[in-house]
């Protein structure tokens, strides 16, 4: 059997940069089986995999080279801006039906949108050694006042606030001891921030580091930057509704992404979001398996 699979590179600032993810249509008599194997060969961090659905205007299905995972931001931006390009969306609302249930699409231009939940916070305090060793950072290199916690709108990350991009730029992660860890708390990946930007324009710079799913470093990650943004909202009192937020200027191949977060606010407190960018389409792939 053959597949067809497009790359499309998403959050991408100015058509540039951006992170890439597998997109593969017409999937509905793919088995789980084939999708991890596809995913495997393709070799990005994730695929998204598109059918048919009963409840949502489309089933994503997203599989990293060695596990099904419930939700993946660039591959859904990836995935929605390359069916608009297609003409297969029409109007600025569509839905996707994920194995964690359906959330909103929003469109608007060339930026897509999805839909996360109300943030659930847990602390770390008593994994505050192991977090730091597993970075190679001090406890003076933090953020002071701001703890690292692990922060869910659909996936945990763990949100660690670092002092200043100097800082940020010398991580050197452990990645056996950040899978034990992620492991042991359930995590996609690590996700450490600086606001030390160097321009009012984004208010973070981010890297994630998820080797539990075989990501080791990630240009561009829309599920974590929700959690952060509100994490910024909710912890550190930046009492933004919209939030701009880089990844990717820091891994040894930059690859620049921008991600925009929309905090849905109720009575002083976030009951959702949106986050998303835009989508560039960059190659074809035929997989053979």
């Amino acid at each position: 059997m053959t597949v067809d699979v497009q790359i499309v590179n998403a959050f991408t600032e100015a058509k540039t940069g951006g992170n890439p993810a597998g997109v593969v249509l017409n999937a509905d008599d793919l088995t789980s089986v084939q999708k991890l194997a596809i995913a495997a060969q393709i070799g990005l961090s994730e695929t998204a995999f598109v059918s048919s659905s009963k409840i949502a205007d489309f089933k994503l299905d997203f599989f990293t080279p060695n596990r099904q995972i419930a939700h993946c931001g660039h591959a859904t931006i990836g995935a929605f801006s390359y069916l608009r390009q297609l003409g297969l969306i029409q109007g600025s609302y569509t839905s996707k039906e994920t194995i964690d249930g359906r959330r909103e699409i929003r469109l608007k231009g060339e930026q897509a949108y999805m839909e996360q939940l109300a943030p659930v916070y847990r602390h770390t305090n008593y994994l505050e050694t192991a977090i730091l060793r597993a970075l190679g950072l001090q406890k003076s290199d933090l953020l002071p006042g701001a703890p690292p916690e692990v922060v869910n709108t659909g996936n945990n990350f763990l949100i660690i606030p670092v002092k200043d991009a100097k800082t940020m730029a010398a991580i050197i992660p452990n990645m056996t001891e950040i899978t034990e860890l992620s492991e042991a708390l359930d995590l996609i990946g690590f996700y450490p921030f600086t606001l030390d930007t160097g321009t009012a324009k984004r208010i973070a710079d981010t890297r994630m580091f998820g080797p539990r799913y075989q990501i080791y470093e990630e240009a561009g990650t829309g599920m974590a930057a929700g959690p952060l943004a509100c994490y910024l909202y909710d912890v550190l009192g930046i009492k933004h509704e919209v939030f701009l937020i880089r990844q990717g200027k820091f891994m040894s191949k930059p690859s620049p992404s921008l991600i925009e977060v929309h905090l849905s606010i109720q009575n002083g407190a976030i009951e959702g979001l949106l986050a998303g960018g835009k989508g560039k389409i960059s190659q074809q792939l035929t997989i053979e398996i």
